[in-house]
C-alpha cells in the first residue's frame, strides 16, 4: 500500500496529539486503508476533481463558522484539524463578551452541532433569548469544543501565518490542484509546517479595525495616539478609571456607536463631569436611530429610542456629518480635524478616543495562493453583488454556498465574517450555511451543496436603517449576529 508523507517541523498528528503507533492519523505515514482516507470525489466539473483525499482539510480559527465547519466535517466523517491562534475557543469573542447580540438563540446554533451537542447531557438555551458574547462562548463554544471528536482536533496557541501550495508559489501553474496545501504555524515560539487537503478560513475580521478616517487611510498620527484609542467596544464598567470624567468621542454611526455611547451616559450618570462628543457620517443623526418601536427586532429598536432619547438630553454633542480627515496628538490630549458642514473644522481638547468604524480583512496569510477579491468590499468577488451594504441587509442577502465561495486556488474557501469583507452586513446563520454547503461538497456530496437550508423569517434578522434603507449599515460588532 502506498505510504504518504507529511512533512512537519516537529511531529504531530492530524488531531493535533503525539503520534502512538496505534493512531490511525499518524503524520509520518498514512495507510490509504485506514480511516484518514476517503474514496475519492469526482465532481461534475472535471477541473473541480479532488485531490489528497488522505489529508485533512485544515480549518483556521474556532469560533462559531469553525467550530460549525468542524461538527459538519465529524458528521460525514472528513478529517480535520483546527488551528486557534488563541488560548480557547472564541477568542476574539470574548474581547466584546459583555455585547448582547440582536440575533436569538434559534440563529446563533449551527445544525450539526446542535446535533452532535444533543446526543449529550448539554442544556440547550431558549430559542428566543439574546446571548451576549460571553454567553454564546459558555453555553455552546466551549461545549462544543469539548466534545471528544472535536477536542482533539484542536489547536490552541497556534497562529497560522502563510499558506501556501508544495513546492509551487503563486506564480506556478503545472499540476497546482494536485499539490497539497503547506500551512506554516507558529507554535510554541516553533515554526510548523502541516500539509492539508483544503482550507477553510474562518478567521474573520477582528483584531484589524477601520481607522478613524472617513476615507480609511490609516495614518501615523492616528498610532501614535494609541493608548488613548479603543477599537471596537469597551467595556466601559471595567474602565471607569480611565473614562470617567473625561472627553470621550466615539466615532461611528451603527449600532457598536451606539451601544458604546450608552455605556458611556451610564457612567457619566455617576460622573457628571464626563462630556460625550458622537461623530458621525450621516446626513442626519435621525438616520442613526433606526425603527425604533418599530424595528422588527426589539432589542435593536430599543437601542434606537434610547441614543435617540439621549441626544434630545443634550447629554452627547453630536457632529453629523462629519468627515475625519486626521487624529493627532496635541498637548496631552487629541484632536479630530475634517469638513464639517462643508468647512474645515478641528474639535479639540478630546481625551479618550472610541472608534466604531467596522473592520477590514486581512489576506496576508493567502498571499502566495490565488485569490479573487472585489476591489470595493473586499469580500469574496462572487459574493459581492449579493451583500452590497449599499443595496442589501442581512436580511436581504440570500444564502450562498460553495460555488460562490469558490477561489481560484482550488481547494481553499474563505467564510464566516472574513468572506464579506468589510460589508458590515454578515449574519452568522449566513456563516453556518456556507461551511456546511462547504463540507457537503468536501464530503462528495455535490448534491447537498448545492442546496439552500437557511430558514430565516420574512422581516430577517438584520435589517439597514428603516427610515432610509440605501443609508449606511452597521451591525455590532461588525456584523449582524
Amino acid at each position: 500500500m502506498k505510504e504518504i508523507k507529511l512533512f512537519t517541523i516537529k511531529e504531530t498528528s492530524c488531531y493535533g496529539e503525539e503520534p502512538t503507533t496505534t493512531s490511525c492519523c499518524a503524520p509520518e505515514t498514512i495507510n490509504e486503508s485506514t480511516c484518514c482516507s476517503s474514496p475519492e470525489v469526482t465532481v461534475e466539473k472535471p477541473e473541480q476533481k479532488q485531490f489528497n483525499l488522505d489529508l485533512p482539510v485544515a480549518i483556521i480559527g474556532a469560533g462559531p463558522v469553525g467550530l460549525a465547519a468542524a461538527a459538519h466535517l465529524t458528521i460525514q466523517k472528513v478529517p480535520f484539524i483546527v488551528f486557534e491562534s488563541g488560548e480557547n475557543v472564541g477568542h476574539n469573542i470574548l474581547k466584546w463578551q459583555h455585547v448582547q447580540l440582536f440575533s436569538p438563540w434559534q440563529y446563533d446554533i449551527d445544525k450539526a452541532a446542535r446535533q452532535l451537542l444533543e446526543e449529550t447531557d448539554w442544556e440547550s438555551p431558549q430559542d428566543n433569548i439574546l446571548p451576549t458574547g460571553k454567553e454564546l462562548v459558555d453555553q455552546y463554544l466551549v461545549p462544543l469544543s469539548t466534545l471528544p471528536v472535536l477536542k482533539e482536533a484542536i489547536r490552541y496557541n497556534s497562529k497560522v501565518i502563510s499558506i501556501s501550495r508544495q513546492q509551487n508559489d503563486k506564480m506556478k501553474s503545472l499540476h497546482r490542484e494536485k499539490q497539497p496545501f503547506e500551512i506554516y504555524v507558529e507554535r510554541n515560539h516553533e515554526i510548523e509546517i502541516v500539509e492539508a487537503r483544503a482550507i477553510i478560513d474562518a478567521t474573520g475580521t477582528w483584531g484589524n479595525p477601520n481607522p478613524s478616517t472617513s476615507n480609511g487611510v490609516w495614518l501615523n498620527s492616528e498610532k501614535q495616539c494609541e493608548n488613548h484609542i479603543e477599537y471596537g467596544i469597551p467595556d466601559i464598567t471595567k474602565s471607569v478609571k480611565r473614562y470617567a470624567d473625561k472627553t470621550v468621542a466615539v466615532v461611528g454611526g451603527g449600532h457598536s456607536a451606539i451601544n458604546t455611547l450608552l455605556e458611556l451616559a451610564d457612567l457619566q450618570k455617576e460622573f457628571p463631569e464626563t462630556k460625550l462628543i458622537w461623530i458621525l457620517r450621516k446626513k442626519n443623526v435621525e438616520d442613526a436611530y433606526g425603527g425604533e418601536e418599530k424595528d422588527a427586532l426589539e432589542a435593536r429598536g430599543a437601542l434606537g429610542s434610547k441614543i435617540h432619547s439621549l441626544v434630545d438630553s443634550g447629554k452627547v454633542q453630536v457632529y453629523t456629518p462629519f468627515y475625519t480627515m486626521q487624529v493627532k496628538s496635541m498637548n496631552g490630549q487629541m484632536e479630530l480635524a475634517g469638513r464639517y458642514e462643508g468647512e474645515m473644522t478641528i474639535i479639540k481638547e478630546i481625551d479618550e478616543l472610541i472608534v466604531n468604524a467596522g473592520n477590514r480583512p486581512d489576506f496576508s496569510i493567502e498571499q502566495e495562493l490565488r485569490l479573487s477579491i472585489d476591489p470595493a468590499t473586499e469580500s469574496i468577488a462572487a459574493l459581492a453583488p449579493l451583500i452590497d451594504p449599499n443595496e442589501h441587509s442581512c436580511g436581504t442577502v440570500r444564502a450562498h454556498g460553495e460555488e460562490i465561495l469558490r477561489q481560484p486556488e482550488q481547494g481553499l474557501y474563505i467564510v464566516g465574517m472574513k468572506s464579506y469583507g468589510r460589508a458590515p452586513t454578515f449574519l452568522m446563520a449566513t456563516g453556518y450555511e456556507q461551511v456546511r454547503s462547504i463540507t457537503a461538497y468536501l464530503a462528495g456530496d455535490i448534491e447537498a451543496s448545492k442546496r439552500v437550508e437557511l430558514d430565516l423569517p420574512e422581516t430577517g434578522v438584520c435589517s439597514v436603517n428603516l427610515q432610509n434603507p440605501k443609508e449606511e449599515s452597521s451591525c455590532s460588532t461588525n456584523s449582524c449576529s
